[in-house]
């Protein structure tokens, strides 16, 4: 069948009646033989796309060079901006990193193997972000740590304490963030092997000496400002593609799209355009898509951008929002931002490639010159990008490299932050100054570059990386929500978590490559179970953390909640009031009237796209309802807290 474009090759489950439905596709029913695919050939970038990219890399990256001598007085500039950062700084850059170029691969992967459904893996990250808001933001931002590491050694005592913070920053700073830039980078060398037919040294060179700069330069501020100026760029960018796809002759706009796909079913007898799987006949697939996240993955998994309890660079930018409030609203936008604002256009995108690009088979053969061990389903949404017209071309070669920039330049910053500040500063050169800090900050970040690009020739697929980055944070999560609000919590228990996990992810890992084959969701139970058990047990057998260690944290970070009762009777001074936040029942009110109107403004968009307007005006009204219930309990939350530095303050 020829598309106008390339030549595709059908399922072989596709009967004639539901191939007749692709109007303006022109084919011969019965043929025995398909034509020849035709050969797409590199891009070659136009006056008005170099023009375009040059000026999208100029607005980005010139702002941040105002930003290096500032970065470069002292650890806390360089690592947390001052802690200075307001709420919509904060929160765009959150947005915008965790909008890597890797991003709409992964989206493009997982809606060609599960369809539309298989985005609850990451839609019930919801759960873990909102929560962050309500309970975790505001202890996060009155620790006062400049790492979330250094967090151990203020609600932790003993040797224990010192070994997690040490083992953490290199296990978490070096290789899991080399891990994540490495998976990231993976999806910049596909889009530029098919875009411009680079080898993948290419592409890292070029990437490399752009975003190492900027992240030795200019600290966490520069990357805050250019993260705020990639997402408007990204953004158009990724919705220029959609609407391009759709414009396709095979596509049909909106309604061919619906009309098609809605006739076509995927792996296992999946319905592309359905937003939940089906529960009667895939019950496989809605386990591994649904029911784990929803019900499991959300707090049990550790996960960069999602971390149950708040995290990794997440953290990071709470703790450098210059107020509570402030570290409450970045989060609460970031989620809006993160879930409502930018799936669909990688859905839309991921969907019509599915009609153009059937088969893997196809994009090889549209792409000879593709090296074969970067061929998977991720791959299809760089080759949608061939459909783009002059102009939009450098729009989306600019708003890529941002997309891999924001988030690079932030994994660099974060990275060496925990190997400067909480290993090289905590346990080898204690008594140094600020600037040897600064510039040993600037040259680790150097060696984290390398040695992440060395990673990216062991990864296949973005969909690899993630997989395995849930497996080995599997069963840590509970204990980063718990720790917070249970005193018995200890250092050892952190310790017993991570050996626990590691070593079950590594034993699963053996068993299924030596041919006993144990399913996703399986092997996610099991290392759950086995490591909360390990670690719970630990919390009750394991050394105690010194009385004044936890009553200097409560004093500190004022948690709240039955956990530390025992705590709070020895550290309360007599009439002092409490701290904000203390309203469980509030905080539980914002949680389920968050989660609640993010899913249903993400999913009116879907049924608007999708033409389904009875369900699209119920699921507004869902979320008009919730999201009324959300201001009012972010008020009342913001009242409190202004309240309470009031009192403080006298």
């Amino acid at each position: 069948m020829y598309t106008g474009r390339t030549w595709v090759k059908w399922p072989s489950s596709l009967d004639s009646r539901q191939k007749s439905v692709h109007i303006g596709f022109r084919w011969r029913i019965g043929e025995t033989e398909s034509p020849p695919p035709e050969r797409i050939h590199p891009v070659h970038l136009q006056l008005l796309d170099w023009i375009i990219v040059i000026l999208s890399l100029v607005i980005c990256f010139f702002p941040s060079l105002f930003f290096g001598k500032r970065a470069g007085k002292n650890t806390s500039e360089f690592f947390a901006s001052g802690r200075s950062v307001p709420w919509w700084l904060a929160g765009l850059s959150m947005v915008a990193t965790t909008f890597s170029s890797d991003t709409p691969n992964l989206v493009t992967d997982i809606v060609r193997r599960n369809g539309v459904a298989g985005n609850w893996v990451w839609w019930a990250f919801v759960l873990t972000g909102v929560s962050t808001v309500f309970f975790y933001a505001r202890l996060w931002r009155r620790s006062g740590v400049m790492t979330d590491l250094e967090f151990y050694e203020i609600r932790y005592s003993g040797r224990a304490a010192s070994f997690v913070r040490g083992f953490r920053s290199v296990y978490l700073g070096l290789f899991f963030n080399c891990m994540i830039m490495a998976s990231v980078n993976l999806a910049a060398c596909k889009i530029a092997g098919i875009l411009f037919g680079f080898e993948r040294w290419q592409t890292l060179l070029f990437i490399g000496c752009l975003n190492a700069f900027f992240a030795t330069y200019s600290g966490l501020w520069g990357v805050l400002v250019i993260d705020m100026v990639q997402f408007f760029i990204k953004m158009t960018a990724v919705i220029a593609a959609a609407y391009f796809a759709l414009a396709l002759p095979q596509i049909g706009g909106l309604s061919g799209l619906v009309e098609k796909l809605s006739l076509l079913k995927g792996p296992g007898g999946i319905h592309y355009l359905n937003i939940l799987p089906d529960f009667t006949n895939n019950w496989d697939i809605a386990v591994a898509v649904f029911i784990m996240p929803v019900a499991v993955q959300w707090w049990a998994v550790w996960y960069p951008g999602a971390e149950p309890g708040g995290g990794s660079y997440i953290a990071q930018r709470m703790l450098a929002s210059k107020s509570e409030r402030d570290s409450l609203a970045a989060v609460l936008f970031f989620n809006v931002a993160h879930y409502v604002l930018r799936p669909w256009p990688w859905i839309l995108v991921g969907l019509c490639s599915i009609i153009v690009y059937p088969q893997l088979s196809d994009i090889q053969a549209a792409f000879p010159a593709l090296d074969p061990h970067l061929l998977g389903h991720d791959i299809a949404y760089p080759a949608m990008l061939k459909f783009l017209p002059v102009g939009f071309v450098g729009l989306m070669v600019g708003g890529l490299i941002a997309a891999n920039s924001s988030t690079i330049l932030t994994h660099l910053n974060w990275g060496a932050s925990y190997l400067v500040h909480d290993f090289y500063r905590r346990f080898i050169r204690k008594e140094e100054t600020e600037k040897h800090y600064v510039m040993a900050g600037r040259l680790v970040t150097l060696g984290l570059f390398f040695a992440a690009s060395g990673t990216v020739f062991l990864l296949d697929s973005a969909k690899d990386a993630f997989d395995i980055i849930l497996q080995v944070g599997a069963g840590t999560g509970l204990l980063y929500l718990v720790r917070w609000f249970w005193w018995r919590v200890n250092a050892w228990s952190e310790v017993v978590a991570m050996i626990s996990s590691f070593a079950v992810s590594l034993g699963i890992l053996i068993l299924n490559k030596s041919g006993t084959h144990i399913s996703t969701h399986v092997a996610l139970l099991i290392t759950i179970a086995f490591t909360t058990v390990c670690w719970i047990l630990t919390a009750y057998l394991g050394p105690r953390t010194d009385r004044e260690t936890l009553i200097a944290f409560y004093k500190r970070v004022r948690p709240f909640g039955p956990g530390w009762r025992e705590i709070r009777r020895e550290a309360e001074l007599p009439g002092e009031a409490p701290g904000p936040g203390e309203n469980i029942p509030l905080a539980l009110l914002g949680w389920f009237a968050g989660c609640t109107a993010i899913w249903s403004a993400l999913f009116t968009v879907g049924n608007l796209l999708y033409g389904r307007l009875t369900y699209a005006f119920i699921l507004l009204a869902v979320f008009l309802v919730s999201g009324g219930a959300l201001f009012y309990v972010f008020n009342r939350l913001w009242t409190n807290d202004g309240n309470y530095e009031k009192g403080t303050q006298q």
